[in-house]
C-alpha cells in the first residue's frame, strides 16, 4: 500500500487550490438517475469514492463518463434496480441510489452499505422516509429491498438531522404524487447544491436553507448541466494547514459563507483572515490560543473538520476540549496523534488537548478519511520524519493533496508500496 513520507517544514506559503465538494458531488450523481437523459457535471475531481459510485451507477445501467474535471452521466437506459455488496460495501454514499431507484423504477435492493470505520451510521433514518411515501421496505440477506406502485407526498419528520436521509427524500419525493413536507431536514450546503439541481431539471421544491422543506411532486425530470460547489471540507483542511505555518497562505476556489463555523474558530485562536471573495488568507499566529469545539449539525462546527482542528489544537498555548456529538466514536486519530509526542486524553467523546511546544515524527497509520488528513498535517508539524501509512483513506477524498501541499512548501512525498 501507498504511503506518505513527511519531512518537517512550517514555513508554507503561497496560493493552494480547492476542488468541487465530493459530499455534493456523491448525491449530484444520484440525482442524475431521475432524469433520462445526459446530464454534466462540472468542477468533479479525481477521487476514489467518485470512480467506486460511478461503477456502480453503470451496473445499474447508466453511462458515466470522465474527462478534466467533467462527468458525463447518460441514465436514459437504467433499469437495474440493485446496488451490489461489493460495491456498496466500500461506500457508504452508495445508499444514495436507493430513493432515485425507488421514484424511477419502482423497486430497488441496495446492499447495507460500509465506508468510513467511524462507528454505527445507521439507514434507519432513509428506510423510514421511504415507508412513509408509501414504500414497502423488507431486510433480506443484507439487503435492503424496497418496492412501490407509485410514491404519495407525505410528511416526513426526523428525529435528527440527516444529511444522506434529507437527499434520499427528496430524490425519492420529487416524482411522488403530491406534496411531501420534509421536517428536520439537514441544512448543509450539500443539500441546497442537490435543491438546486433539481429544480434546475424541473422539480418543484421551497424551503431551501431552512429546516422545512416542501416538494410538490412533478411527472418528470430532465437532464442538465451544473457545476459543483467547492469542497469545505478540503478548504477547512488547507486553512488549518495555513494556521500551523509561519508564513501567510491563500486557499483560493472556496465559500467562505460555508465556512463560518471554522473561521470564527480560526479568529479565536489567533488568526488573521483576509477574504477576498472566493479567496482566504490565513495569516498565522505567532501563539496559538487554546480553544474548544463542539460538533454540530451545518451551520454548526462540522464533524470532518474536528480530527484536523485536533491537530492545530496539539500547539496551543494552554488547554483546549473537542467534542464530538455527531460521531461519538470519531476519535481514532487521537492514539497516532499521541505517537507523535501529543498530549491528548480520551473520555467517552471528549478529547483533553494539552498544548505541547513541539510534534515528533514517528510512524503512524490512517484509519479514516479525515484522521488520515490530520495525520498529513501532523506530519508537517512533527520535528524530523513521519511516515503515514494506509494513505487509500486520504485519496477517497482528496485529489494529490500531496503535490498540493508541496505547492506551498510542505515537505511530502508519495511512496509506492
Amino acid at each position: 500500500m501507498d504511503k506518505f513520507i513527511i519531512e518537517a517544514n512550517r514555513d508554507l506559503s503561497g496560493k493552494i487550490y480547492v476542488d468541487g465538494a465530493k459530499n455534493a458531488i456523491l448525491p449530484a450523481m444520484a440525482t442524475c438517475l431521475l432524469a433520462p437523459g445526459k446530464s454534466r457535471l462540472t468542477n468533479v475531481p479525481s477521487l476514489i469514492d467518485l470512480k467506486s459510485m460511478a461503477h456502480l451507477m453503470r451496473v445499474i445501467g447508466a453511462r458515466v463518463e470522465y474527462e478534466n474535471g467533467e462527468m458525463y452521466i447518460d441514465s436514459k437506459d437504467v433499469c437495474y434496480p440493485e446496488a451490489p455488496y461489493e460495491l456498496v460495501s466500500k461506500m457508504r454514499a452508495s445508499i444514495y441510489v436507493l430513493g432515485p431507484l425507488l421514484a424511477r423504477l419502482g423497486k430497488a435492493r441496495v446492499s447495507f452499505p460500509g465506508g468510513c470505520a467511524i462507528g454505527t451510521r445507521p439507514v434507519d433514518l432513509h428506510l423510514k422516509a421511504m415507508e412513509a411515501l408509501g414504500a414497502k421496505i423488507e431486510i433480506e440477506h443484507g439487503y435492503i429491498i424496497a418496492t412501490a406502485e407509485k410514491l404519495v407526498g407525505a410528511d416526513i419528520h426526523f428525529e435528527k438531522s440527516s444529511v444522506g436521509a434529507t437527499v434520499n427524500a427528496l430524490m425519492a419525493s420529487v416524482l411522488a404524487e403530491g406534496r411531501t413536507r420534509i421536517l428536520s431536514a439537514a441544512m448543509e450546503p450539500e443539500i441546497d447544491l442537490v435543491i438546486d439541481m433539481l429544480v434546475k431539471m424541473g422539480a418543484k421544491i421551497s424551503g431551501k436553507g431552512t429546516t422545512t422543506l416542501i416538494i410538490d411532486g412533478v411527472k418528470e425530470l430532465y437532464p442538465i448541466e451544473m457545476e459543483m460547489i467547492p469542497d469545505r471540507i478540503e478548504a477547512g483542511t488547507f486553512l488549518i494547514a495555513g494556521a500551523l505555518s509561519t508564513k501567510p497562505v491563500t486557499v483560493c476556489n472556496c465559500e467562505p459563507n460555508h465556512l463560518r463555523a471554522l473561521l470564527d474558530k480560526l479568529w479565536e485562536v489567533g488568526c488573521e483572515l483576509d477574504i477576498n471573495g472566493k479567496d482566504i488568507t490565513v495569516i498565522p499566529p505567532e501563539v496559538i490560543k487554546p480553544c474548544n469545539i463542539l460538533t454540530l449539525p451545518h451551520p454548526g462546527f462540522p464533524t470532518d473538520l474536528q480530527a484536523q482542528f485536533t491537530v492545530l489544537m496539539c500547539l496551543a498555548d494552554g488547554v483546549s476540549f473537542v467534542e464530538d456529538t455527531i460521531f461519538p466514536d470519531r476519535f481514532m486519530h487521537v492514539a497516532e496523534l499521541n505517537r507523535l509526542q501529543a498530549n491528548i486524553e480520551l473520555q467517552r467523546n471528549v478529547a483533553t488537548i494539552r498544548g505541547v511546544e513541539k510534534l515528533s515524527g514517528a510512524e503512524v497509520m490512517a484509519t479514516d478519511l479525515r484522521a488520515s488528513a490530520a495525520l498529513v498535517l501532523a506530519g508537517m508539524i512533527a520535528e524530523g520524519t513521519t511516515t503515514v501509512s494506509r494513505i487509500y483513506h486520504i485519496d477517497r477524498g482528496y485529489d494529490r493533496i500531496e503535490e498540493k501541499l508541496s505547492g506551498i512548501g510542505a515537505k511530502i512525498r508519495r511512496v509506492k508500496g
